[in-house]
């Protein structure tokens, strides 16, 4: 059988963290093509994964010339992520390309567009989904346990969690700090469970207020303040048409206790459940209020087709090669992302502007 070819664009920290050992696991492809900037980036990411003979480029457009080249991972800082995705699918490939989708939605409205124009595949990162947490929380949902679900959380809450590394701190290359970092994989994770994307209204505030700060205390090292223009707190109001409502939370650097990474609360007519310690269900039975926590600690079921067990990145692979081989389809829905990203711009928007961002 042979294997699918694939090219790395962006070999920096989430392609090395994430992407490239996740593929290499699968066993369903070969890496044969590296690019960055910094090209001795790439010449080790080609060393560490590649294929012997793979290419390393520093002009990603050159690789993109390459006929073999089936599918290409972008793993770029935000801004390029649109034009980069675009390209390689207008060259017939298919694209999984890294959260955020866009910087705006109109960039992420060009890589839908693009994939339907091309006929070809289209994903964006958002690996979250594949928790077990995650996963179980879907099935119960689809199942109809939760009911009617009509108010939301979505949160990303850090006390001192600034990454101070790339470009992560710069405004105008990643299009946002902690909601577009860190936000999106919350509400990407809360609008898929809720299975609600049709949004009517948003209204956002959107914090810098930690950016000089000297004294830091900060997990990954003290920021330099001349290079912070990106938000350090951001929080959203989200009404769907449906009428329910998602209220998203996404900080690096904040003063409380009540800590979230990519967690969610749902309420629903029939039960609620939320992730504040492990994944709990609650509501009513026999007229006695209960609370269920699932034990996640030995195996369970495969909830995604072609799940052969590993970390969240792992099994998205899994997903992503299959869909790419017609063996499956894809978790993460372009269009789905496009709203997630849509549903970020507004709230930076309305940030910017006191009022309310109606979607048509």
């Amino acid at each position: 059988m042979s294997l699918t070819k694939v090219a790395i664009i962006g070999c920096g920290g989430i392609a090395n963290g994430k992407h490239m050992p996740s593929l290499k696991k699968t066993g369903m492809c070969e890496m044969v093509a590296f690019c960055d900037l910094i090209k001795e980036r790439a010449e080790k990411a080609a060393a560490d994964y590649g294929v012997k003979g793979a290419k390393v480029y520093t002009d990603y457009k050159k690789l993109l010339a390459d006929p073999s080249i089936e599918v290409v991972h972008v793993c770029t800082p935000n801004r390029s992520h649109s034009k980069i995705t675009v390209d390689a699918l207008n060259a017939g490939k298919h694209v999984m390309c890294e959260k955020p989708m866009a910087i705006n939605y109109k960039e992420a409205m060009k890589m839908v567009e693009a994939a339907k124009a091309n006929n070809k595949l289209l994903t964006i990162g958002y690996q979250q989904r594949n928790r077990p947490d995650t996963a179980y929380l879907k099935a119960e949902c689809e199942k109809g346990t939760l009911g009617e679900i009509y108010f939301a959380k979505a949160r990303s809450v850090r006390r001192r969690g600034v990454p101070t590394w790339g470009v992560f701190l710069n405004e105008y290359e990643q299009g946002g700090g902690a909601l577009i970092d860190i936000g999106t994989h919350a509400l990407d994770m809360c609008m898929w469970l809720m299975q609600d994307w049709d949004v009517n209204y948003v209204v956002g505030t959107s914090y810098t207020k930690h950016n000089k700060d000297t004294e830091t205390a900060n997990l990954f090292g003290d920021w330099d303040v001349n290079q912070f223009t990106a938000d350090d707190a951001s929080f959203g109001f989200i009404v769907m048409k449906s009428g329910a409502t998602i209220f998203l939370e996404a900080t690096w650097a904040l003063n409380t206790l009540d800590l979230a990474e990519a967690k969610v609360e749902l309420c629903g007519t029939n039960a609620g459940a939320d992730m504040v310690d492990g994944l709990r269900i609650n509501g009513v039975k026999n007229n006695r209020q209960y609370i269920e926590t699932p034990d996640f600690s030995t195996g369970g079921v495969a909830f995604f087709e072609g799940n052969q067990g590993g970390s969240p990145a792992d099994i998205e692979q899994v997903i992503w090669m299959n869909a790419v081989n017609g063996k499956g389809k894809l978790s993460v829905l372009p269009e789905q992302a496009a709203v997630v990203t849509r549903c970020l711009d507004a709230v930076y928007e309305s940030a910017k502007t006191g009022k309310p961002v109606y979607f048509k």
